[in-house]
């Protein structure tokens, strides 16, 4: 399985929701800090919570969890305990989601969701040597012009973030909808990208590439389903953030071996592995590698591959890029 090769490599991560790695003891902690009653009575009550049979049923749990995130303190203690978990299973650089509607919402100014993410990047960068690119999602189950408001929001930052996506409830909420802020984006010299292909048709690839012109696709699992949009994406190299260990807790395929990433592989697409939302689904970025190399009896050269495809995905500038290959090749040499 190369298991020792998968845990020396260094990694890049791209997939990640900062909201999606709030563990159990960590969430009540910082309920137990705010004076926030969540809808559960012990850690273990979540995650007996935690069998989905759908994105929906998923999202339900996850803005739950969100309540007990108030204080800047608080959004960075959520992102430095990912980071800790990132830089052991030697992650060397992400590019993490947050969904700053999901907080806006309920009152949480954005400044306070992004300056404490934004010091915890900075801790991550400082004493862990995991360099950071953040990219702030759209609720795309929210009306368009409260995804233009964010934006203009967050403009202001753009120094702080790198891209904006589009994430939350799939499902008749095709990525079209969104041409104008993501145009808007573009404009102002933001990278941009959208999960697409996930619950959605391959049309909603389709739509994210050609409409909202995005420069990496978020799952992408169902454009195997298209030969034609197979074609395109190999063709134009477009990175897919693959997230297998989230794909069968989510039920878009009944189990691993049902996942199709390896498929993909073998088609020359630009796979890259994931772990979306780790708390919830079981698994960060090391345990997906492992699950998959495992299922699939994967080559070394596969895996060293995908790892190739992660670094040469991120939004990190040309000398940051050669760095990171660079220690992938001495890993992989060793």
């Amino acid at each position: 399985m190369h298991e020792t090769l998968i845990r020396n490599i260094p990694k890049a991560e791209m997939h990640i929701h900062l909201e999606g790695s709030f563990e159990p003891e960590l969430m009540f902690a910082l309920a137990d800090r705010n004076g926030v009653r969540l809808p559960y009575a012990s850690v273990e009550e979540v995650r007996h919570a935690y069998r989905f049979t759908d994105l929906q049923s998923f999202l339900t749990i996850y803005y739950a969890a969100a309540q007990a995130l108030r204080t800047e303190t608080d959004f960075h203690d959520l992102t430095w305990a990912y980071l800790e978990r990132a830089h052991a299973q030697n992650v060397r650089h992400v590019e993490p989601f947050f969904d700053p509607q999901t907080h806006t919402a309920r009152g949480i100014p954005f400044e306070t969701v992004l300056s404490g993410i934004g010091h915890a990047l900075d801790e991550g960068q400082r004493r862990l040597g995991i360099s950071s690119r953040l990219v702030m999602c759209f609720l795309r189950d929210r009306p368009v012009d409260d995804a233009m408001r964010t934006l203009e929001r967050a403009l202001v930052f753009r120094d702080r973030i790198v891209g904006v996506g589009l994430d939350s409830a799939e499902a008749g909420h095709p990525p079209a909808d969104f041409a104008a802020v993501f145009e808007r984006a573009r404009g102002a010299g933001l990278r941009v990208v959208a999960h697409a292909g996930e619950e959605g048709p391959p049309e909603y690839i389709w739509q994210a590439l050609d409409v909202l012109k995005v420069a990496r696709i978020d799952h992408g699992v169902r454009c195997i389903e298209d030969d034609r949009l197979v074609e395109r994406l190999v063709a134009d190299r477009v990175p897919l953030t693959v997230c297998p260990l989230s794909n069968v807790k989510l039920r878009v395929v009944k189990s691993l071996a049902d996942h199709p990433v390896k498929r993909m592989l073998d088609r020359g697409l630009c796979v890259t592995l994931n772990s979306d939302d780790p708390a919830y689904f079981g698994g960060y970025v090391l345990d997906n590698y492992l699950a998959v190399a495992q299922t699939f009896a994967l080559s070394r050269a596969e895996i060293a591959t995908m790892a190739r495809n992660a670094i040469r995905a991120t939004f990190l500038d040309e000398g940051g890029k050669r760095a990171l290959l660079g220690e992938l090749d001495a890993a992989l040499a060793a």
